[in-house]
């Protein structure tokens, strides 16, 4: 079936080349297709693949989706971000998963005055000061005093120690706002140790953080290195709860982990393919999802990537032109736009407003847990 899909996009966009260059829309995406992050990445790439095929017009035109990969990398992301510019004339672009890479393209973008929507990349910074930077996803002062809360008020844990990868923006970031949270609300952070990105042996900071007898460890990792942490914490023997963010959902965080996994936390956007009582936009996309992937479960990345889609399309509907400035505007003006991670609304901050969700490991499946509303 995903063949069938992948097929039938190219067919689309093949069947695009009838048109005049009048009568297309071109759409850049710049992704982690490649790298480190290229699951993430590719997932946020099938999204937003899956949104085009139902929604393969607007304002009479056909879109075209120009892919370029950033293979996950500062640099190559800046870069990605110029061809899709300069060479291919794009009137708006979607993307990135992963903080750092969104701010290297987003330099870019901003000089050229081309919006772009971003898909999971949750640091504030990416569109501090910036006019055409948007984005699909919440951010991580909101995600970390999320945590936070459902940590002290629904847990009562009172003790936490923190692992932070200091080479990555997204991780230091969550990190920090997780733990203004955390003591605002009255918690103690007993240990914080570090570790860099692509390390392997965390032994050293975890029978650290082990002799401090937290309550819980917040991990704000990527899901590669996070499933490694949480296997290497059952191996020493420890006890007490894992909890993470977004970027640790992830299908193959129990494939990586196996058992270690069971009763981790994470936080996440208000989507899960286990969740009750989904919104009209989230069941349609889960249903065309299995249809397309049958041996894959989507995820919150696929969701923002389909959501970053359905955001540009709506924008360019209601500036009635393909104009990147009077999408920018149209963008600015977002607000309460169905999704399939809820009602979206673009704040002043070119933010998107929306639901916080908690998800729990149990019997080697994620389980959606509810809506946790910050409190610190």
């Amino acid at each position: 079936m995903r063949k069938v899909l992948l097929a039938a996009m190219v067919c689309l966009l093949a069947a695009g080349g009838a048109f005049a260059a009048d009568d297309v829309i071109k759409i850049g995406f710049y992704n982690c297709l490649t790298g480190q992050n290229a699951f993430g990445g590719q997932l946020e790439l099938e999204g937003t693949q899956l949104a085009l095929a139902e929604i393969p017009e607007v304002l009479g035109k056909k879109i075209e989706l120009v892919v370029v990969d950033n293979k996950s990398d500062k640099v190559e992301s800046a870069n990605a971000v110029t061809r899709l510019i300069e060479r291919d004339k794009v009137s708006a672009i979607i993307g990135t998963y992963g903080s750092s890479l969104a701010m290297a393209g987003g330099e870019v973008a901003e000089a050229a005055k081309i919006p772009v929507m971003g898909t999971s990349c949750t640091n504030p910074l990416v569109t501090l000061n910036k006019r055409y930077y948007f984005r699909a996803c919440f951010i991580d002062p909101f995600q970390g005093a999320g945590g936070a809360t459902y940590a002290v008020k629904t847990l009562g844990f009172k003790k936490a120690a923190l692992l932070v990868d200091v080479a990555n923006d997204y991780s230091v970031g969550l990190n920090n706002f997780f733990k203004q949270a955390f003591v605002k609300l009255g918690g103690e952070i007993v240990s914080e140790m570090r570790y860099n990105s692509g390390d392997q042996d965390f032994t050293a900071q975890l029978t650290e953080i082990i002799s401090k007898k937290p309550d819980m460890v917040f991990l704000p990792a990527y899901f590669a290195e996070g499933a490694i942490v949480l296997k290497q914490a059952r191996e020493l023997g420890a006890t007490f709860r894992f909890m993470g963010g977004d970027a640790m959902d992830n299908p193959e965080v129990v494939t990586l982990g196996g058992e270690a996994v069971e009763g981790f936390l994470h936080t996440t956007f208000a989507y899960d393919p286990s969740m009750k009582d989904m919104n009209p936009v989230a069941q349609k996309f889960t249903e065309s999802w299995k249809a397309a992937y049958p041996d894959k479960d989507p995820n919150v990345n696929a969701a923002l990537g389909y959501d970053a889609y359905i955001l540009l399309i709506d924008a360019i509907r209601r500036a009635g032109s393909a104009d990147p400035e009077k999408i920018r505007d149209a963008l600015e003006q977002t607000k309460d736009v169905p999704t399939v991670t809820g009602l979206t609304t673009m704040n002043a901050t070119h933010d998107a407003e929306k639901e916080l969700g908690i998800v729990e490991i149990r019997g080697g499946k994620k389980q959606f847990i509810g809506i946790v509303t910050p409190e610190a």
